[in-house]
């Protein structure tokens, strides 16, 4: 059997192809369509998933970073790269037809850098305005408000996507295409609307009651976090991760501690692992609930939500008295964490496990046998294996559509290779399927925390490390199983204090990008339900 660099050079025998932090091929743009379909395509490799789609400037040039996995095995992993010297009209090709996660990643992309994608179907800006002047992650983007004035007065949204694309003959055309149909009936849900989740936009095109079209728009609350990254030193950084996804802030931390600690190659002592991993399974819980409890009150029950979040008190409250902070937690630090666990902490976590055991009995017989809240679950919002491959979707719904992929058993980080759980999966990919997920998943988070609880080592909580930490140069990647799915943490550094280039994968953005084609064809109401059980947090999208 071929091994992967002899598939890619015999694909694209002009590639370049190193061995980096992980396995990584440059190509030329016109090459890389022919390469990613070759290795989504062979069976031995099988590279169907796309779980970053990064753009870089390089200076000279403007690219993109791949980093593609496999579905039946996500510790697979191959990065391609593919950049254009043409700053004017930078042009690359789509993988949209490939993969349907790359749509709105590459709208993001050219929105921040500028690059078109010739082939992808709707090439309207994401995250930003239409009429934003510039691109504001390239390096030579001037951010003076005299310079590049941000127009803060409400307009009319566009209902065209221009697209560019390659006829049969080579030739490079564009055209304009209409979102909606003339006669439309086209209603707004959200920005502002609770059941949103956040401040998100669905423009919904309707049949009846009946939901015909959605158009997705983002960054109402986007925050240009990756651009100030750039120049501040990787402690300064931190604490953007608590304010994505903040019901599991704890873990995004996580995540870029970890990155940074490879990268510099920084031991982090075993007491501190304890703590993080204890403290990442608090935080999958405690975001749960969040999730079960916004969802009933989505369907109708406003005592659920209560339930939900009286529970969750509880460990918020031992949040507060480990750090300080219950939502936003400035706990985890670059070498371990910040302040280690006060006298209690093992025997109040205790306590709330046998609690959080008596409440998931009553959830289930105060909710999820309810009549009406089944028949507004079960058979709605269906979303298949194969649809939430395409699309990259992970963590509990995409389990709920029989996929496995939980990166602490696949990639363990932690001390999740060192703890029994079992990965909670569904094969009836609805909406039941994705609820009923995340209550069996605060289970399994109970159990692994039992198992570490007792357990904990004497030692430091941190590893002493130099106020500026310099990473070396290069490409570094680093993915965790949050409670929403994979969060993915890129770093590209030229040596310096600051990151060249930081890039946070947010699993709520795949979480909306498949709501359009999972709520096609349900009832308007049922859009709100199955928008709960999906459990998208909207700031991990408008980064």
């Amino acid at each position: 059997m071929k091994d992967i660099k002899e598939l890619v050079l015999e694909t694209i025998p002009s590639a370049v192809v190193e061995e980096k932090q992980k396995l990584t091929v440059t190509v030329e743009s016109r090459d890389l369509h022919p390469l990613v379909a070759t290795l989504k395509a062979d069976p031995a490799f099988r590279f169907d998933l796309l779980m970053q789609l990064i753009g870089v400037d390089w200076g000279e040039k403007l690219g993109v970073v791949y980093l593609l996995s496999s579905s039946a095995d996500i510790s697979k992993e191959i990065v391609l790269i593919t950049a254009t010297d043409d700053r004017k009209n930078p042009l690359l090709y789509s993988v949209t037809d490939l993969y349907e996660t790359a749509h709105l990643n590459e709208r993001e992309v050219f929105a921040m850098f500028g690059i078109r994608f010739i082939n992808n179907p709707d090439m309207r800006r994401f995250i930003l305005n239409s009429d934003w002047t510039g691109f504001p992650l390239r390096k030579d983007y001037n951010a003076d408000p005299v310079l590049n004035p941000v127009n803060l007065v409400s307009k009319e949204m566009t209902d065209i996507a221009p697209s560019i694309y390659e006829t049969p003959q080579g030739e490079i055309k564009e055209k304009l295409t209409d979102i909606f149909e003339k006669d439309d009936y086209v209603i707004n849900i959200g920005p502002q609307h609770p059941s949103t989740h956040g401040v998100m936009h669905f423009r919904t095109a309707l049949d009846g009651e009946n939901v015909k079209k959605i158009d997705v728009h983002s960054g109402y609350i986007h925050r240009g976090i990756e651009k100030l990254s750039e120049e501040l030193t990787y402690s300064q950084i931190l604490h953007f991760t608590d304010r994505l996804d903040y019901l599991a802030a704890n873990i995004n931390r996580h995540a870029l501690c970890m990155c940074v600690e490879k990268a510099a190659e920084i031991e982090v002592p075993e007491r501190a692992q304890y703590i993080r991993t204890i403290m990442d399974e608090l935080t999958r819980i405690e975001s749960h609930l969040v999730a079960w409890a916004a969802m009933c009150n989505d369907i109708g029950s406003t005592t659920a939500f209560i339930y939900g979040f009286r529970e969750r008190e509880v460990i918020l409250d031992i949040f507060e008295k480990v750090c300080g902070g219950r939502l936003i937690m400035n706990h985890n630090v670059i070498g371990g964490v910040m302040f280690d666990i006060y006298p209690e902490f093992q025997k109040d976590v205790e306590a709330f496990i046998v609690q959080m055991r008596k409440a998931l009995i009553e959830y289930h017989r105060f909710f999820s046998g309810n009549v009406i809240a089944l028949g507004r679950m079960k058979g709605i919002g269906m979303m298949s294996k194969k649809d939430a491959i395409s699309w990259a979707v992970t963590g509990p719904a995409g389990r709920g559509s029989g996929w496995s992929c939980d990166l602490r058993k696949y990639v363990p980080y932690a001390l999740y290779d060192k703890v029994e759980f079992n990965e909670v999966i569904r094969t009836e990919c609805d909406s039941f399927a994705r609820y009923m997920n995340r209550l069996d998943e605060i289970e399994e988070s109970c159990r692994i925390i039992e198992q570490l609880l007792p357990n904990i080592p004497e030692g430091a909580f941190a590893t002493k490390t130099k106020p500026i930490i310099k990473l070396p140069e290069g490409q570094f990647f680093q993915r965790v199983e949050a409670a929403r799915g994979e969060f993915g943490v890129f770093i590209e550094s030229h040596g310096d204090k600051f990151p060249y280039r930081i890039k946070f994968r947010s699993p709520s953005m795949a979480l909306v990008s498949i709501m359009p084609h999972i709520c096609r064809g349900e009832k308007i109401a049922d859009l709100i339900a199955i928008g709960g059980s999906m459990d998208y947090v909207i700031p991990c999208i408008d980064r």
